[in-house]
């Protein structure tokens, strides 16, 4: 007994609203993401066997081996914030587009008279900028940068935080982000005088609390807690 053809050809699915959709999720996180900006300096952190996690809402002073320190704050609100007021203070004039520029940089290593030129540089350029002595952090004469911009934009980053806080607090949701932390990070070459400078920076400041950032031993990065 012969078999009937069957009438219908082979099973067939359209794939053409799937790859839609796959371009259009790759165009959406295209226009949505955010580089972040290379740091100015790279430094090779001490190893420890320690394991607490840096928070993502930070204030923290890099060290490197020459004993020149970096400053960033991770909330960018709180660091234009601090731009303006330490503008206002040095009486260095700031555009607001280079303002908004300087709340993607990561950190920075110049005085602030020449923070408006490397701000304006290529990403590329400023690896190599000069003068980048580091944020001046004398405590002799009266030029301590460094205190100026731990103190005032410590001080932001705790605006930030408790503002985020109180409107979360209205909306009745949960609120679990951490409080501003302090950090140290240095090479694991740098002497210990550079960063004692930075610790009595710290405790003129009457910031006792912070933490020091060192490597996994194994891999990874981590931090010392430091009273």
């Amino acid at each position: 007994m012969s078999k009937k053809p069957s009438k219908g050809g082979a099973p067939a699915l359209d794939m053409t609203p799937m790859v839609d959709l796959a371009f259009l999720l790759v165009t959406f996180f295209m226009l949505t993401a955010s580089f972040r900006m290379a740091e100015p300096v790279v430094v090779d952190p001490p190893s420890s066997i320690g394991q607490v996690d840096l928070p993502d809402n930070h204030i923290l002073v890099t060290i490197d081996n020459d004993g020149r320190a970096f400053f960033g704050i991770s909330n960018s609100t709180a660091k234009m914030n601090a731009l303006r007021q330490m503008a206002a203070k040095y009486q260095v004039k700031f555009t607001e587009e280079q303002i908004v520029k300087f709340s993607g940089l990561p950190s920075f290593g110049v005085d602030i008279k020449d923070l408006p030129a490397y701000i304006d540089a290529k990403e590329d350029a400023r690896k190599n900028f000069q003068p980048q002595k580091g944020v001046p952090l004398d405590t002799i004469k009266p030029n301590n940068q460094l205190k100026d911009w731990i103190s005032i934009g410590g001080t932001e980053a705790v605006k930030m935080y408790e503002e985020a806080k109180l409107k979360a607090a209205d909306a009745g949701g949960e609120f679990k982000a951490e409080k501003p932390r302090y950090a140290i990070k240095c090479d694991s070459k740098t002497k210990y005088i550079f960063v004692k400078d930075v610790i009595k920076t710290f405790t003129d400041l009457k910031l006792y609390q912070f933490n020091l950032i060192t490597s996994l031993e194994g891999g990874g990065t981590v931090i010392d807690p430091t009273k």
